[in-house]
C-alpha cells in the first residue's frame, strides 16, 4: 500500500470500476487509504450482457494489496440500482464520502444512422446514470455536510468527436450536471468536478483504425496506461481539494489541463432591435472572427493525437 494516504478513511463509490480507468481509480483510492465500493455489472462496451465476476475480481485485488473493498453489480441506469449501490457503502462501511461517476457505454455511429437505442443507451448510462447515483448519495452528503462528486467526462463532449453525437452529448451533459450540483450543494460543503481522461483501454481499443490518422491515434493512446488518470481523481476526493469545485480537468499522460468554460466573448447592441437582414449584414460579420472552429480533439491538441 502507498505511504501517502490522502484519502485515509474515506468511503468511495466508483461506478464502472471493473475494468480500465475505473478499475485503476478504485485501486488507487484503496492504496491511498479509502474504503471502496467497486460497482460494475460486467457488461460489454455497448451495454450488452453482464458478468458478476468482473467487480469481484477487482475487490480481490484490492484486498490482496491490503485494502478494503466490496462489490456491487447494479446498473447505474436503474434508479433503484443506484440507491442499492450507495446503500452498499452504508451497510459495509457506515458512510459515503465520494462518488466517482465513471460508468459509460460506447455506441459509436454516424449521426444520420444513429438508432433510438444508440441514443437512449448512451444518455441512460452516462448522463442519467450519473444523476441517479449522485442523487442517491446526496442526502448522505447533506446530512454529514461533506462529500465530493467526480464525473468522468470526455473530450468527445468538451471538444467533439466524429460518430459520437450520443456519447458526446452525454459526456458534455456531465458539465451541466456537475456545475448544478456544485452550486446547489456548496452550502453543505459538497463539491463536484469533472475529469476527462486519456488512456488505452478496452473502450478506446474499439475505435476504428481504418485510416493512417486513426492508426496513429491508436498507437499514441497505447503509450498511456489507464492508471495515469487516477491521481487527479483521488486528489479531488480528498480534503486537500476542499477549495476545488465546479471545475473541468483534462488528464493526458503526465499533463493536467484546466479547461475553460462557456462565457460571452462578443456582443452586438441595437437600441431598436435587430432584423434578420441586419444580423446577416452586421452582427455575423463582426462575430465571425471569434467563431469557434469546427474541430475534433486531435485538432485542438495537435502535438499529440489523443
Amino acid at each position: 500500500m502507498a505511504q501517502s494516504r490522502i484519502v485515509e478513511g474515506k468511503v468511495v463509490l466508483v461506478t464502472g470500476s471493473g475494468r480500465g480507468i475505473g478499475k485503476e481509480i478504485a485501486k488507487m483510492m484503496a492504496a491511498h487509504g479509502a474504503k471502496v465500493v467497486v460497482n460494475d455489472p460486467g457488461v460489454e462496451l455497448g451495454g450488452e450482457g453482464g458478468d458478476t465476476k468482473v467487480a469481484e475480481q477487482v475487490v480481490q485485488e484490492i484486498r490482496a494489496a491490503g485494502g478494503e473493498a466490496v462489490a456491487n453489480m447494479d446498473s447505474v441506469a436503474d434508479w433503484d440500482g443506484a440507491q442499492r449501490m450507495v446503500q452498499t457503502a452504508m451497510d459495509a462501511f457506515g458512510r459515503i464520502d465520494c462518488v466517482v461517476n465513471n460508468a459509460a457505454v460506447l455506441r459509436d455511429v454516424i449521426f444520420h444512422r444513429m438508432s433510438r437505442e444508440d441514443w437512449d443507451m448512451s444518455i441512460g448510462v452516462i448522463l442519467t446514470g450519473s444523476f441517479y447515483v449522485s442523487r442517491a448519495a446526496a442526502p448522505h452528503f447533506r446530512a454529514q455536510e461533506s462529500g465530493s462528486f467526480v464525473h468522468i467526462t470526455s473530450t468527445s463532449g468538451l471538444i467533439g468527436g466524429v460518430g459520437q453525437a450520443n456519447y458526446g452529448a452525454a459526456k458534455l451533459g456531465l458539465q451541466g450536471l456537475s456545475k448544478g450540483i456544485a452550486l446547489d450543494m456548496q452550502k453543505f460543503n459538497v463539491r463536484s468536478n469533472i475529469v476527462a481522461p486519456t488512456a488505452f483501454t478496452r473502450m478506446t481499443e474499439s475505435i476504428p483504425t481504418d485510416t493512417p490518422e486513426q492508426k496513429q491515434r491508436a498507437a499514441n493512446r497505447r503509450t498511456i496506461p489507464p492508471e495515469k488518470n487516477a491521481p487527479i481523481v483521488v486528489y479531488l476526493a480528498s480534503d486537500r481539494a476542499s477549495h476545488v469545485s465546479g471545475q473541468i480537468f483534462y488528464n493526458r499522460d503526465n499533463e493536467i489541463f484546466l479547461f475553460s468554460q462557456p462565457r460571452p466573448i462578443r456582443s452586438a447592441h441595437n437600441g431598436a432591435g435587430w432584423t434578420p437582414e441586419e444580423i446577416a449584414d452586421h452582427v455575423m460579420p463582426a462575430f465571425a472572427q471569434s467563431f469557434v472552429p469546427l474541430q475534433k480533439t486531435r485538432d485542438v491538441f495537435k502535438s499529440y493525437l489523443p
